[in-house]
């Protein structure tokens, strides 16, 4: 049977560029959580006919990011698409000194305080007085890696408090746009367990400040929707 598009609700827009828009578009900011290390630069542009935030990266790392209030109970499936030139050649996930991505999306969460433990609690406190309240009670990291197959799943290598997942990996895909569509409540639950984890921010980056290296990224078309059926993959 099949079912019309009025059925479904409409998607909630988090991530819908315009080429009036500022180079940083209205809701989001920067994130620099390192002052000893250069930001990441942002501008929207149009790039091969999607207008979109464009990344640049050299040695550097900052988020762009913003507020998101999404109920991942009705509305758990992100869509979005973006693009590399070509992923970070000596990264690797496993080593700080490889913590770096030519893209990636950052979803932070709120955790009750009664489901984590003492120990995490205090490390996140002390972690909140260096970097303040942009360290989340735990995050989900959406990335173009370089070697891991798509599918992993891997702490990150500074805190077990970020999961990163690998999306796409190595050179297959890069130089074109690349459509995503992930259900962030399923993916959330299979990396941080039963834990009940409340979405409250989305972020774009391009991430080379480990490695020495350069990237260049572009992000477009966030949107949550109902179903998977509401945000087909048209092209890849």
């Amino acid at each position: 049977m099949s079912i019309s598009l009025a059925a479904w609700a409409d998607p909630l827009w988090v991530g819908r560029f315009s080429e009036t828009d500022a180079a940083i578009p209205a809701l989001w900011k920067i994130e620099h959580l390192d002052q000893r290390v250069l930001p990441t630069q942002y501008a929207v542009r149009k790039w091969d006919g999607v207008v979109a935030v464009e990344a640049k990266a050299k040695k550097s790392m900052a988020l762009l990011g913003r507020t998101v209030t999404v109920d991942l109970k009705k509305m758990p499936i992100l869509c979005w698409q973006w693009r590399i030139d070509a992923p970070v050649a000596s990264a690797d996930m496993t080593r700080k000194s490889g913590d770096d991505y030519a893209a990636r999306v950052y979803l932070t969460f709120a955790v009750p305080p009664d489901q984590l433990s003492f120990a995490t609690r205090t490390k996140l406190g002390l972690a909140r007085t260096i970097y303040g309240d942009q360290v989340p009670d735990a995050a989900l990291n959406y990335i173009w890696d370089n070697r891991h197959p798509i599918g992993t799943v891997q702490d990150n290598a500074y805190t077990d408090r970020a999961r990163m997942l690998v999306l796409r990996s190595g050179t297959a895909q890069a130089g074109i746009w690349v459509q995503e569509r992930r259900n962030v409540l399923a993916d959330f639950q299979r990396a941080f367990g039963e834990l009940n984890g409340e979405l409250q921010g989305l972020a774009i980056a391009s991430d080379t400040d480990n490695t020495g290296e350069e990237a260049h990224a572009g992000f477009a078309d966030f949107r949550f929707v109902e179903t998977e059926d509401a945000c087909p993959i048209t092209k890849n």
